[in-house]
């Protein structure tokens, strides 16, 4: 049996603390569709939360989403020009 290690509370303030924070994410949406978005955590609410894409299209999203592996997500390092 798999142990699950993080829990609904710690993944929903990992998100908080990613509001405002340029990120890229990728979104498993089934039958091997892998969609790569890159933009901002803009609003968190207590069961979903929504992700303003560079394009400026709006995706909403739900934390067992992450728990359940299928939206990784990690911060977009800058680049120095």
């Amino acid at each position: 049996m798999r142990v699950i290690k993080q829990d609904i509370a710690k993944t929903i303030e990992q998100v908080r603390d990613m509001q405002g924070v340029t990120v890229k994410f990728k979104v498993n949406r089934g039958r091997n569709k892998i969609e790569e978005i890159e933009g901002v955590v803009e609003n968190v609410y207590p069961s979903i939360f929504t992700i303003r894409s560079v394009s400026g299209e709006l995706s909403s999203f739900s934390y067992s989403d992450i728990l359940a592996k299928n939206i990784l997500f990690y911060r977009v390092k800058k680049t120095i020009s």
